[in-house]
Protein backbone atom coordinates (compact mmCIF):
# COMPACT_ATOMS: atom_id res chain seq x y z
CA UNK A 1 0.00 0.00 0.00
CA UNK A 2 1.74 3.02 -1.28
CA UNK A 3 1.20 6.70 -2.40
CA UNK A 4 -1.10 9.05 -1.02
CA UNK A 5 -2.58 6.81 1.51
CA UNK A 6 0.76 5.72 3.19
CA UNK A 7 1.85 8.97 3.70
CA UNK A 8 -2.49 9.81 4.94
CA UNK A 9 -1.94 6.63 7.44
CA UNK A 10 0.87 8.57 9.17
CA UNK A 11 -1.26 10.53 10.85
CA UNK A 12 -2.19 8.26 13.90
CA UNK A 13 -2.75 5.36 10.91
CA UNK A 14 0.54 3.47 10.62
CA UNK A 15 -0.13 0.39 12.73
CA UNK A 16 -4.08 -0.23 11.03
CA UNK A 17 -2.73 0.49 7.35
CA UNK A 18 0.07 -1.60 8.11
CA UNK A 19 -1.96 -4.48 9.11
CA UNK A 20 -4.46 -3.89 6.64
CA UNK A 21 -1.81 -4.25 3.55
CA UNK A 22 0.44 -7.02 5.25
CA UNK A 23 -2.73 -9.70 5.10
CA UNK A 24 -2.24 -11.41 1.74
CA UNK A 25 1.04 -12.13 3.42
CA UNK A 26 0.02 -13.41 6.77
CA UNK A 27 -2.35 -15.18 5.01
CA UNK A 28 -0.13 -17.66 3.45
CA UNK A 29 1.93 -17.79 7.19
CA UNK A 30 -1.35 -19.04 8.58
CA UNK A 31 -1.67 -21.52 5.73
CA UNK A 32 2.06 -23.05 6.74
CA UNK A 33 0.78 -22.75 10.07
CA UNK A 34 -2.42 -25.06 9.39
CA UNK A 35 -0.46 -26.66 7.23
CA UNK A 36 2.37 -28.26 9.32
CA UNK A 37 0.26 -29.31 12.02
CA UNK A 38 -2.22 -30.62 9.74
CA UNK A 39 -1.75 -34.33 11.80
CA UNK A 40 -2.18 -32.81 15.25
CA UNK A 41 -4.81 -31.08 13.69
CA UNK A 42 -6.61 -34.38 12.44
CA UNK A 43 -5.55 -36.11 15.80
CA UNK A 44 -7.62 -33.63 17.92
CA UNK A 45 -11.04 -33.91 15.59
CA UNK A 46 -11.42 -37.15 14.27
CA UNK A 47 -12.84 -38.45 17.45
CA UNK A 48 -15.07 -35.51 17.82
CA UNK A 49 -16.41 -35.66 14.25
CA UNK A 50 -17.28 -39.08 14.38
CA UNK A 51 -19.67 -37.98 17.06
CA UNK A 52 -22.88 -38.24 14.76
CA UNK A 53 -25.07 -35.37 16.71
CA UNK A 54 -21.67 -32.81 17.66
CA UNK A 55 -22.46 -29.66 17.52
CA UNK A 56 -20.17 -27.13 16.77
CA UNK A 57 -20.34 -23.74 18.47
CA UNK A 58 -18.56 -20.68 16.87
CA UNK A 59 -17.74 -17.90 19.30
CA UNK A 60 -15.99 -14.53 19.98
CA UNK A 61 -16.79 -10.99 20.73
CA UNK A 62 -17.29 -8.00 18.35
CA UNK A 63 -15.90 -8.69 15.43
CA UNK A 64 -14.51 -12.11 16.04
CA UNK A 65 -18.11 -12.98 16.76
CA UNK A 66 -18.52 -12.11 13.12
CA UNK A 67 -15.80 -14.37 11.98
CA UNK A 68 -18.45 -16.92 13.07
CA UNK A 69 -21.04 -15.46 11.46
CA UNK A 70 -19.27 -16.07 7.95
CA UNK A 71 -18.25 -19.43 8.79
CA UNK A 72 -21.25 -21.20 10.21
CA UNK A 73 -23.41 -21.53 6.87
CA UNK A 74 -20.48 -22.68 5.08
CA UNK A 75 -19.37 -25.28 7.92
CA UNK A 76 -22.93 -26.29 7.85
CA UNK A 77 -23.03 -27.27 4.65
CA UNK A 78 -19.43 -28.42 4.15
CA UNK A 79 -19.18 -30.40 7.65
CA UNK A 80 -23.24 -31.69 7.26
CA UNK A 81 -24.05 -30.93 11.01
CA UNK A 82 -24.95 -27.92 13.22
CA UNK A 83 -22.44 -25.44 13.04
CA UNK A 84 -23.93 -21.87 15.21
CA UNK A 85 -22.04 -19.20 15.75
CA UNK A 86 -22.79 -17.89 19.62
CA UNK A 87 -21.37 -14.75 20.16
CA UNK A 88 -19.42 -15.33 23.57
CA UNK A 89 -21.66 -11.90 24.93
CA UNK A 90 -24.49 -13.71 24.21
CA UNK A 91 -22.88 -16.73 26.46
CA UNK A 92 -21.78 -15.14 29.49
CA UNK A 93 -24.91 -13.56 29.97
CA UNK A 94 -27.70 -16.30 28.80
CA UNK A 95 -25.45 -19.44 28.66
CA UNK A 96 -28.03 -22.01 30.64
CA UNK A 97 -29.97 -20.59 27.28
CA UNK A 98 -27.91 -21.56 24.70
CA UNK A 99 -26.27 -24.20 26.30
CA UNK A 100 -29.71 -25.92 26.57
CA UNK A 101 -29.07 -28.99 24.29
CA UNK A 102 -26.90 -30.96 26.37
CA UNK A 103 -24.87 -32.64 23.35
CA UNK A 104 -21.14 -33.21 22.87
CA UNK A 105 -19.72 -30.13 21.63
CA UNK A 106 -16.90 -28.53 20.25
CA UNK A 107 -16.76 -25.03 20.84
CA UNK A 108 -14.10 -22.84 18.20
CA UNK A 109 -13.28 -19.40 20.08
CA UNK A 110 -12.05 -16.67 18.41
CA UNK A 111 -9.52 -13.72 19.74
CA UNK A 112 -6.89 -11.33 18.81
CA UNK A 113 -6.05 -11.02 22.66
CA UNK A 114 -8.17 -13.80 24.83
CA UNK A 115 -8.16 -11.25 27.02
CA UNK A 116 -11.64 -9.48 26.66
CA UNK A 117 -13.92 -10.72 29.68
CA UNK A 118 -15.95 -12.50 28.02
CA UNK A 119 -13.41 -15.02 26.10
CA UNK A 120 -12.29 -17.27 29.27
CA UNK A 121 -15.83 -17.02 31.02
CA UNK A 122 -17.50 -18.54 27.88
CA UNK A 123 -15.26 -21.24 27.89
CA UNK A 124 -16.03 -21.87 31.89
CA UNK A 125 -19.60 -21.95 31.54
CA UNK A 126 -19.57 -24.07 28.36
CA UNK A 127 -17.72 -26.36 30.67
CA UNK A 128 -20.16 -25.60 33.59
CA UNK A 129 -23.54 -26.30 31.08
CA UNK A 130 -22.58 -29.28 29.15
CA UNK A 131 -21.32 -32.59 29.78
CA UNK A 132 -18.83 -33.22 27.21
CA UNK A 133 -17.14 -29.95 25.67
CA UNK A 134 -14.03 -29.69 23.70
CA UNK A 135 -12.38 -26.43 22.99
CA UNK A 136 -10.69 -25.18 19.51
CA UNK A 137 -8.82 -21.78 19.98
CA UNK A 138 -7.91 -19.67 17.39
CA UNK A 139 -5.51 -16.40 18.72
CA UNK A 140 -3.03 -13.73 18.36
CA UNK A 141 -1.75 -13.62 21.65
CA UNK A 142 0.56 -16.31 22.98
CA UNK A 143 0.44 -14.46 26.46
CA UNK A 144 -3.32 -13.87 26.24
CA UNK A 145 -5.49 -15.65 29.24
CA UNK A 146 -7.22 -17.43 26.90
CA UNK A 147 -4.10 -18.81 25.28
CA UNK A 148 -2.81 -19.62 28.61
CA UNK A 149 -5.84 -21.18 30.38
CA UNK A 150 -6.09 -23.51 27.04
CA UNK A 151 -2.95 -24.23 25.96
CA UNK A 152 -1.73 -27.08 28.15
CA UNK A 153 -5.43 -28.55 28.37
CA UNK A 154 -6.14 -31.87 27.68
CA UNK A 155 -9.82 -31.07 26.16
CA UNK A 156 -8.44 -27.65 23.92
CA UNK A 157 -6.45 -27.60 20.93
CA UNK A 158 -5.09 -23.82 20.72
CA UNK A 159 -3.90 -22.78 16.95
CA UNK A 160 -1.72 -19.43 17.60
CA UNK A 161 -1.73 -17.05 14.71
CA UNK A 162 1.79 -15.46 13.02
CA UNK A 163 2.63 -12.32 15.49
CA UNK A 164 1.85 -9.91 13.44
CA UNK A 165 -1.56 -10.28 13.22
CA UNK A 166 -2.25 -9.41 17.07
CA UNK A 167 -2.77 -6.16 15.63
CA UNK A 168 -2.03 -3.03 17.18
CA UNK A 169 -4.56 -1.20 15.89
CA UNK A 170 -7.67 -0.29 17.40
CA UNK A 171 -9.90 -2.20 14.65
CA UNK A 172 -9.04 -5.76 14.44
CA UNK A 173 -8.04 -6.63 10.96
CA UNK A 174 -5.06 -8.76 9.94
CA UNK A 175 -6.31 -11.05 13.23
CA UNK A 176 -10.00 -11.07 11.74
CA UNK A 177 -8.70 -12.85 8.30
CA UNK A 178 -6.07 -14.88 9.87
CA UNK A 179 -8.41 -16.68 11.88
CA UNK A 180 -11.24 -16.78 9.85
CA UNK A 181 -9.10 -18.38 7.40
CA UNK A 182 -7.90 -20.72 9.72
CA UNK A 183 -10.75 -21.99 10.87
CA UNK A 184 -11.70 -22.57 7.24
CA UNK A 185 -8.76 -24.45 6.67
CA UNK A 186 -8.87 -26.35 9.72
CA UNK A 187 -13.18 -27.43 9.87
CA UNK A 188 -13.60 -27.32 6.07
CA UNK A 189 -11.10 -30.02 4.89
CA UNK A 190 -9.75 -27.37 1.90
CA UNK A 191 -8.53 -30.00 -0.30
CA UNK A 192 -5.62 -27.73 -1.82
CA UNK A 193 -5.30 -24.99 0.39
CA UNK A 194 -1.82 -23.55 -1.42
CA UNK A 195 -3.90 -23.31 -3.91
CA UNK A 196 -6.86 -21.39 -2.53
CA UNK A 197 -5.04 -19.21 -0.54
CA UNK A 198 -2.42 -18.23 -2.98
CA UNK A 199 -5.76 -16.80 -5.42
CA UNK A 200 -6.51 -14.92 -2.01
CA UNK A 201 -3.50 -13.34 -1.62
CA UNK A 202 -3.21 -12.70 -4.92
CA UNK A 203 -6.76 -11.04 -5.35
CA UNK A 204 -6.28 -8.71 -2.42
CA UNK A 205 -2.75 -7.27 -3.35
CA UNK A 206 -4.23 -6.72 -7.19
CA UNK A 207 -6.83 -5.00 -4.53
CA UNK A 208 -4.76 -3.02 -2.57
CA UNK A 209 -2.58 -1.65 -5.52
CA UNK A 210 -5.13 -0.59 -8.06
CA UNK A 211 -8.81 0.80 -5.73
CA UNK A 212 -6.83 3.25 -3.58
CA UNK A 213 -7.86 6.04 -5.23
CA UNK A 214 -11.47 5.06 -6.01
CA UNK A 215 -11.68 4.48 -1.70
CA UNK A 216 -10.00 7.71 -1.15
CA UNK A 217 -12.21 9.57 -3.78
CA UNK A 218 -15.46 7.82 -2.08
CA UNK A 219 -14.22 9.22 1.22
CA UNK A 220 -13.95 12.37 0.40
CA UNK A 221 -17.63 12.24 -1.34
CA UNK A 222 -19.51 13.35 2.42
CA UNK A 223 -21.68 10.00 2.47
CA UNK A 224 -22.77 10.55 6.04
CA UNK A 225 -24.18 6.79 5.97
CA UNK A 226 -23.21 3.61 4.57
CA UNK A 227 -24.86 -0.13 4.45
CA UNK A 228 -23.24 -3.57 3.22
CA UNK A 229 -25.53 -6.07 2.24
CA UNK A 230 -24.61 -9.51 1.83
CA UNK A 231 -26.78 -12.98 1.48
CA UNK A 232 -25.12 -16.48 3.33
CA UNK A 233 -22.01 -16.35 4.67
CA UNK A 234 -21.63 -12.41 3.29
CA UNK A 235 -23.97 -11.73 5.56
CA UNK A 236 -21.61 -12.02 8.51
CA UNK A 237 -19.09 -9.60 5.99
CA UNK A 238 -21.49 -6.70 5.95
CA UNK A 239 -21.92 -7.15 9.71
CA UNK A 240 -17.94 -6.76 10.13
CA UNK A 241 -17.62 -3.64 7.38
CA UNK A 242 -20.77 -2.05 9.61
CA UNK A 243 -18.59 -1.94 12.90
CA UNK A 244 -15.07 -1.45 10.88
CA UNK A 245 -16.38 2.23 9.92
CA UNK A 246 -18.55 2.47 12.31
CA UNK A 247 -15.31 1.51 15.10
CA UNK A 248 -12.86 4.08 12.42
CA UNK A 249 -14.91 6.81 12.35
CA UNK A 250 -16.19 6.67 16.38
CA UNK A 251 -19.47 6.35 15.34
CA UNK A 252 -19.87 9.80 13.26
CA UNK A 253 -20.85 7.61 10.39
CA UNK A 254 -23.61 5.24 10.75
CA UNK A 255 -23.84 2.52 9.39
CA UNK A 256 -26.09 -0.45 8.35
CA UNK A 257 -25.66 -4.28 7.75
CA UNK A 258 -28.69 -6.37 6.30
CA UNK A 259 -29.15 -9.28 3.53
CA UNK A 260 -30.60 -8.45 0.20
CA UNK A 261 -33.90 -9.82 1.03
CA UNK A 262 -34.16 -8.47 4.43
CA UNK A 263 -33.07 -5.35 3.31
CA UNK A 264 -36.46 -4.49 1.32
CA UNK A 265 -38.38 -5.39 5.23
CA UNK A 266 -38.20 -1.71 6.60
CA UNK A 267 -34.48 -1.13 6.72
CA UNK A 268 -34.42 0.39 3.39
CA UNK A 269 -35.70 3.38 5.07
CA UNK A 270 -32.38 4.39 5.98
CA UNK A 271 -31.13 5.33 2.19
CA UNK A 272 -30.85 8.97 1.18
CA UNK A 273 -28.67 11.04 -0.91
CA UNK A 274 -25.69 10.82 1.73
CA UNK A 275 -26.08 7.61 1.66
CA UNK A 276 -23.42 4.82 0.09
CA UNK A 277 -24.33 1.17 -0.33
CA UNK A 278 -21.71 -1.50 -0.67
CA UNK A 279 -23.15 -4.97 -2.14
CA UNK A 280 -21.46 -8.10 -1.81
CA UNK A 281 -22.12 -10.15 -4.66
CA UNK A 282 -22.64 -13.80 -4.15
CA UNK A 283 -20.17 -16.39 -6.33
CA UNK A 284 -23.14 -18.77 -5.88
CA UNK A 285 -24.86 -18.80 -8.79
CA UNK A 286 -28.58 -19.09 -7.40
CA UNK A 287 -27.59 -16.86 -4.62
CA UNK A 288 -26.73 -14.04 -6.31
CA UNK A 289 -29.56 -13.93 -8.45
CA UNK A 290 -31.04 -12.06 -5.29
CA UNK A 291 -28.17 -9.84 -4.74
CA UNK A 292 -28.39 -8.73 -8.40
CA UNK A 293 -32.34 -7.97 -8.45
CA UNK A 294 -31.94 -5.87 -5.10
CA UNK A 295 -28.24 -3.97 -6.79
CA UNK A 296 -30.73 -3.20 -9.56
CA UNK A 297 -33.18 -1.64 -7.45
CA UNK A 298 -30.48 0.40 -5.30
CA UNK A 299 -29.19 2.20 -9.01
CA UNK A 300 -32.95 2.93 -10.22
CA UNK A 301 -33.71 5.06 -6.82
CA UNK A 302 -30.29 6.25 -5.36
CA UNK A 303 -27.80 8.75 -7.08
CA UNK A 304 -24.84 7.66 -10.03
CA UNK A 305 -21.64 6.04 -7.89
CA UNK A 306 -23.47 5.59 -4.68
CA UNK A 307 -23.87 1.76 -5.19
CA UNK A 308 -20.80 -0.39 -5.37
CA UNK A 309 -20.90 -4.02 -6.05
CA UNK A 310 -17.89 -5.92 -5.00
CA UNK A 311 -17.94 -9.48 -7.06
CA UNK A 312 -16.07 -12.29 -8.29
CA UNK A 313 -17.95 -13.13 -11.33
CA UNK A 314 -18.19 -10.86 -14.80
CA UNK A 315 -21.61 -10.53 -13.76
CA UNK A 316 -21.47 -6.61 -14.23
CA UNK A 317 -18.17 -6.78 -16.64
CA UNK A 318 -18.86 -3.16 -18.42
CA UNK A 319 -20.49 -1.54 -15.17
CA UNK A 320 -18.35 0.77 -13.39
CA UNK A 321 -20.30 0.32 -10.48
CA UNK A 322 -18.54 -3.09 -9.95
CA UNK A 323 -15.40 -3.93 -8.66
CA UNK A 324 -14.55 -7.29 -9.66
CA UNK A 325 -11.76 -8.98 -8.16
CA UNK A 326 -10.19 -11.56 -10.44
CA UNK A 327 -9.02 -14.72 -10.41
CA UNK A 328 -11.41 -15.93 -7.74
CA UNK A 329 -14.02 -17.58 -9.93
CA UNK A 330 -15.89 -21.00 -8.35
CA UNK A 331 -14.55 -19.83 -5.03
CA UNK A 332 -16.78 -20.33 -2.48
CA UNK A 333 -18.50 -17.20 -0.53
CA UNK A 334 -16.83 -17.87 3.13
CA UNK A 335 -13.45 -17.27 1.57
CA UNK A 336 -14.21 -14.67 -1.02
CA UNK A 337 -14.71 -12.75 2.60
CA UNK A 338 -11.53 -12.25 3.18
CA UNK A 339 -10.34 -10.54 -0.32
CA UNK A 340 -14.09 -8.80 0.15
CA UNK A 341 -13.12 -7.22 3.26
CA UNK A 342 -10.37 -5.45 2.67
CA UNK A 343 -12.43 -3.23 1.16
CA UNK A 344 -14.23 -2.68 3.95
CA UNK A 345 -11.23 -2.48 6.05
CA UNK A 346 -10.04 0.67 3.43
CA UNK A 347 -13.10 2.37 3.50
CA UNK A 348 -12.63 2.54 7.69
CA UNK A 349 -9.56 3.62 7.10
CA UNK A 350 -10.04 6.15 4.55
CA UNK A 351 -12.96 7.45 5.92
CA UNK A 352 -11.60 7.98 9.47
CA UNK A 353 -8.30 10.23 7.90
CA UNK A 354 -11.04 12.48 6.05
CA UNK A 355 -12.59 12.86 9.02
CA UNK A 356 -9.56 13.94 11.06
CA UNK A 357 -9.51 11.12 13.20
CA UNK A 358 -6.61 8.78 14.30
CA UNK A 359 -7.37 5.72 12.90
CA UNK A 360 -5.19 3.58 14.99
CA UNK A 361 -6.95 5.27 18.46
CA UNK A 362 -10.05 6.88 17.04
CA UNK A 363 -11.16 7.12 20.65
CA UNK A 364 -8.34 8.75 22.80
CA UNK A 365 -11.25 9.78 25.36
CA UNK A 366 -11.08 6.00 26.35
CA UNK A 367 -14.84 5.89 26.02
CA UNK A 368 -13.72 2.47 23.49
CA UNK A 369 -11.39 0.59 24.55
CA UNK A 370 -9.08 -1.98 22.07
CA UNK A 371 -9.29 -4.51 24.60
CA UNK A 372 -12.88 -4.44 26.31
CA UNK A 373 -13.00 -3.24 29.99
CA UNK A 374 -15.39 -2.80 32.94
CA UNK A 375 -17.13 -6.03 32.28
CA UNK A 376 -17.59 -8.20 35.35
CA UNK A 377 -18.05 -11.76 35.04
CA UNK A 378 -21.27 -13.05 37.60
CA UNK A 379 -21.48 -16.69 38.77
CA UNK A 380 -23.60 -18.91 37.18
CA UNK A 381 -25.97 -20.09 39.60
CA UNK A 382 -25.46 -23.82 40.61
CA UNK A 383 -27.04 -26.13 37.72
CA UNK A 384 -30.50 -27.43 39.22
Amino acid sequence: MGGHLEQSARHGGEATAREISQQPAVWREVDNIVTSRRDDIAAFLRPLLEHPDLRVVLTGAGTSAFAGEILAPALSRRMGRRVDAVATTDIVSNPEEYFADDRPTLMVSFARSGNSPESVAATEFAEQCLSECHHLVLTCDGSGRLYEKHAQSAGSFVLLMPEATNDQGFAMTSSFTSMTLAAWLVLGTVADSDELVGRLARAAERLLATRQGDIERLASSGYERIVYLGSGPLKGLAHESSLKLLELTAGEIVTYFESPLGFRHGPKSILDDRTLAVCYISGDPYTHKYDLDLLAELKRSMRPGSVIAIAATDAGANDPSFWILEGLQGVEDVALALPFVVVAQLLGLCFSLALGYTPDDPFPDQKVNRVVQGVSIHPLPKMS
